[in-house]
C-alpha cells in the first residue's frame, strides 16, 4: 500500500489536531530545518491517549523540539500531573515557551534547556512515563539513565526505532542507524522490562518496567 495514501487514511480516521497543533505544524514547516521532527496528528493523539490511560503523575520527556508531544501528553494528564521536558537546542526555547503558554499548560510542563545526559542524573523525581525522542546515538545512554528513575510498572516510549526502515538494511550502516539497532537489541535483551515495537510512524517502542 502506498505510504502517502495510508498516512492520509490514518489521519482521516484519527481525531483532528487542535488549532494550536496546526499552528505548530505550520511554524515547523516554515521556520525549522527538520519539520519531520514534529510528532504530528497521529502520534500526538496516541501520546494523549497514553497519558489518559496511564494517568501518570510525573512524566519525563527527552527531546522537546517545539513542544508538540509535550502538549499532547499534557492534554491527557490528571490534574496533579507534571511533565519535565528537556531540549538541547536553545534556539527553540522561545517558541516552546510561547506554545506552552498559549496552551495554558505552564503549571503542567517544566521546560529545561540543556544536555539531557547531564541533567537527568540531577533529577530527584521518579517517573511513571518517559518519552525518548532526542539524538539517536544517545538512546542507550538515556535508557540506562532513566530506568532507575522509572517507577515499577512505569513505561518508556522510544520514538524513531525503525529509523526509516534502515534497521532492516544490511552492512554499511551510519552511526545513527547502528545506535538504534543497538538500542533495540539492548531493550529486547533486558530482563528488567517487557516491550512491544509498534510500526507507528517511524517506529515506537513501548517498554514496561517489571
Amino acid at each position: 500500500m502506498n505510504e502517502i495514501v495510508l498516512e492520509d487514511y490514518l489521519e482521516k480516521h484519527t481525531s483532528p489536531a487542535t488549532d494550536l497543533q496546526h499552528e505548530m505544524t505550520r511554524y515547523a514547516n516554515l521556520k525549522t530545518r527538520y519539520p519531520r521532527m514534529l510528532s504530528g496528528q497521529i502520534q500526538g493523539k496516541f501520546l494523549e491517549m497514553i497519558t489518559l490511560m496511564l494517568k501518570p503523575s510525573k512524566v519525563l520527556e527527552i527531546g522537546t523540539f517545539l513542544g508538540y508531544s509535550a502538549l499532547s501528553m499534557a492534554a491527557g494528564l490528571p490534574d496533579n500531573g507534571k511533565i519535565i521536558t528537556i531540549e538541547y537546542d536553545e534556539e527553540y526555547e522561545d517558541m516552546i515557551r510561547y506554545f506552552i503558554q498559549k496552551a495554558g499548560f505552564e503549571a503542567k510542563i517544566q521546560l529545561i534547556i540543556g544536555d539531557a545526559k547531564a541533567i537527568i542524573p540531577t533529577l530527584i523525581e521518579t517517573f511513571d512515563l518517559v518519552f525518548i525522542d532526542a539524538d539517536k546515538e544517545g538512546y542507550s545512554i538515556y535508557y540506562e539513565q532513566v530506568i532507575e528513575k522509572l517507577n515499577k510498572g512505569g513505561f518508556i516510549l522510544a520514538d524513531n526505532v525503525l529509523w526509516s526502515g534502515k534497521v532492516l538494511q544490511p552492512a554499511n550502516k551510519d552511526s545513527e542507524t547502528t545506535a538504534i539497532i543497538n538500542f533495540n537489541k539492548m531493550v529486547a535483551d533486558d530482563p528488567r522490562v517487557e516491550q512491544v515495537l509498534l510500526p507507528m510512524r517511524d517506529g515506537l517502542m513501548l517498554i514496561r518496567k517489571l
